[in-house]
């Protein structure tokens, strides 16, 4: 699927970006394109990739156009992972949120179709199902966009889906790396919002293996969800070996998120035991 493909990921030095490098790197590709905003970010992760020969480092920012119009030329594969993700961020910046997450995800697909890319892949969210918060409800928006982008574009050649899923685990903000710290700087219990709260648990090779599959099978139009397993918040908290306190939900939090309507955290029949969980985090921390 690879095979002398010129690839360009849009974020591509979050987490998810920085895992499907290191993928890529595996494969025989022709080029790989990182698109971001951070110019520290890309340095850091040109070296811990050995700054390889067929990878190329564009600083840019999706919210303009014509510098995605230009990173895209002989581009054949686009995965679109930028975003604002910060639920509190957003929401105190919907402004902001709507620039980099919807108007960020039109400018991707006017740049994909007037560069003819072939396959182009968005990376969404629970989030967007049911929407409560501004992060999901740009989210949503953009999944329409991106699925109306195939009748847009009229060339059956450029086809454009999207991969819907939970929190990755051990990613940038993600409740595992926020509790590792806590634990190191000495706190003695662990924040939970609500006894009863759930999550999708979506490990980092799982993700990868999804949009891998996702390229695969993508005809355009298609939204991919997993059938991945959950876990009780309280869990989690169990498989550090650490007290808890309940310090409330927050604004634009849900007590079970969403893949699609009537598949949520809280009723999925697939929950992790509190063994599984543990050894989950063993293998990121």
């Amino acid at each position: 699927m690879f095979k002398n493909k010129t690839i360009l990921i849009t974020g591509g030095t979050g987490s998810l970006g920085t895992a499907l490098s290191k993928y890529l790197l595996t494969q025989d590709t022709k080029k790989i394109i990182i698109f971001s905003r951070g110019w520290l970010a890309q340095k850091n992760l040109r070296d811990v990739l050995g700054n390889p020969s067929n990878f190329r480092w564009f600083i840019g920012d999706i919210r303009d156009r014509d510098r995605l119009n230009r990173a895209l030329r002989g581009v054949d594969i686009l995965l679109h992972a930028a975003a604002i993700k910060c639920i509190d961020a957003c929401n105190y910046n919907p402004s902001e949120a709507m620039l980099t997450n919807v108007v960020g995800a039109q400018n991707a697909i006017d740049a994909a179709i007037e560069q003819k890319v072939n396959k182009c892949l968005f990376i969404s969210t629970d989030k967007a199902v049911n929407a409560i918060n501004t992060y999901g409800k740009t989210k949503a928006l953009a999944e329409s966009l991106w699925i109306n982008a195939n009748k847009y574009s009229a060339d059956d050649r450029i086809k454009f889906s999207v991969c819907r899923y939970g929190n990755v685990v051990g990613s940038a903000g993600s409740v595992v790396p926020v509790f590792l710290k806590l634990i190191e700087q000495g706190t003695t219990e662990l924040p939970i919002t609500d006894e009863r709260m759930t999550r999708f648990w979506f490990p980092m090779q799982s993700a990868i293996d999804f949009v891998c599959d996702s390229l695969g099978k993508m005809q355009g139009g298609e939204i991919f969800i997993p059938r991945i397993p959950s876990i009780r918040i309280v869990d989690l908290a169990k498989a550090f070996d650490m007290p808890y306190k309940i310090v409330g939900i927050r604004e634009g939090e849900k007590l079970h998120e969403e893949l699609e309507p009537g598949y949520d955290s809280g009723s999925n029949p697939h929950f992790l035991t509190v063994e599984q969980i543990k050894q989950t985090i063993g293998a990121i921390s």
